[in-house]
């Protein structure tokens, strides 16, 4: 069965995270993704663990199901060469800087003239305009300046990152969702567009209440550590064997069975934790009564009765545990290609599912293959 993408072909001009993280979840449903990388090679090469071959095995999961080719833009030659291809796709995904490619003569707006069918899409920290487009900006700034990081940690101690990419992978779901709407609309019209993916945007529109509770209620939302500050209970509380378990108890018949499971029925009528809005304001003391009870019990056994009694409740995971959990593992969430182990393709489609077809490869790998000539060497 094919991909519900073939016959999609992308170039992706792009590195780090967000841009090939687009690319990657478009090759993943079968899109042909041409990832151009300079000599010296996308700097997540050298990120973290390397393999054997001295690649991160993050860049060889992170890059799967691509081809892989070699230009310097900043050689005339090249970018002429480039230009090409991208008048040979239907997606082009870059992440420089607002007008660096147009310099290149790589631009939306010299492409759409000659190519008027392509969707090309720019993912930059902060937007195509706008103050602050010509400014560098990476998912680390992008977290802080969307609020997302602000409302992170404890109330008594500084911010603190999330602990992954996150800003950049928002950013890269965020590329696949206007790539396909472009798509879709092309199909519709004829014509492309330009898709404008900011990585500070796309981390502020998951910022749930602070917004509209800023502007109409005054509310600045701060820290609160574990607690979710709209709905109680849910928080994360240590087991009896010193791990960790998270529990969102927060509607009514959901919190009725969880305080019959602890023995607690009475709570149910107490004033504090009546409502939603009552336990809310007294979550401190709702915490205390849980953390209590999750301090008798070891997290499997914990884990069992919740999900007997109907509460939403699972425990915080290390890698260890995750590679080693057989739910991952009968889901397909944990996969391997090429030797190397990559987290599993999301969506799953029943009738048209992505597929894994080989890890990233070395620089140029594919350059011969793609372009129709050897690449240069120096």
């Amino acid at each position: 069965m094919t991909g519900v993408l073939e016959g999609i072909r992308v170039l992706e001009i792009g590195s780090s995270i967000a841009a090939p993280a687009a690319a990657r979840m478009l090759a993943d449903f079968g899109a042909e993704v041409w990832k151009l990388e300079p000599p010296e090679g996308d700097h997540v090469r050298t990120w973290g663990a390397r393999a054997p071959d001295g690649t991160s095995w993050w860049f060889k999961s992170h890059n799967r199901n691509k081809s892989f080719i070699e230009f310097d833009l900043h050689e005339p030659a090249d970018a002429a060469r480039v230009r090409d291809l991208a008048l040979r796709s239907d997606v082009l995904i870059e992440s420089f800087r607002p007008g660096k490619l147009a310099e290149w003569g790589l631009g939306y707006e010299a492409l759409a003239k000659l190519h008027p069918r392509l969707v090309y899409v720019s993912v930059s920290g902060f937007g195509q305009d706008g103050p602050y487009a010509s400014r560098p900006g990476f998912g680390h700034v992008a977290e802080g300046m969307s609020g997302m990081r602000y409302v992170t940690g404890y109330p008594d101690r500084p911010p603190v990152r999330v602990g992954l990419s996150l800003g950049d992978e928002i950013a890269g779901l965020h590329a696949v969702i206007g790539t396909l709407l472009a798509l879709r609309a092309r199909d519709r019209d004829g014509v492309g567009d330009h898709v404008d993916v900011s990585l500070v945007e796309s981390s502020f529109a998951l910022t749930e209440a602070l917004l509209p509770e800023y502007v109409h209620a005054g509310v600045v939302t701060e820290r609160a550590g574990n607690r979710y500050l709209r709905a109680a209970p849910s928080g994360t509380y240590e087991t009896r064997d010193g791990k960790y378990l998270s529990i969102a108890g927060n509607s009514e018949p959901i919190f009725a069975r969880l305080c019959k499971l602890i023995g607690q029925e009475s709570l149910v009528r107490d004033p504090r934790f009546s409502s939603n809005v009552a336990r809310v304001e007294h979550v401190a003391a709702l915490d205390e009564i849980l953390a209590q009870w999750s301090k008798t019990v070891d997290l499997d056994a914990a884990i069992v009765a919740l999900a007997a009694a109907g509460v939403p409740a699972g425990p915080v995971c290390s890698i260890a545990d995750i590679a080693a959990d057989p739910h991952f593992r009968a889901r397909g969430a944990i996969a391997e290609v090429s030797g190397v182990a990559t987290p599993g393709i999301v969506p799953r489609l029943a009738r048209t599912p992505g597929r894994l077809s080989h890890a990233a490869k070395e620089i140029g790998a594919d350059h011969e293959r793609v372009v129709g000539a050897p690449r240069k060497r120096s």
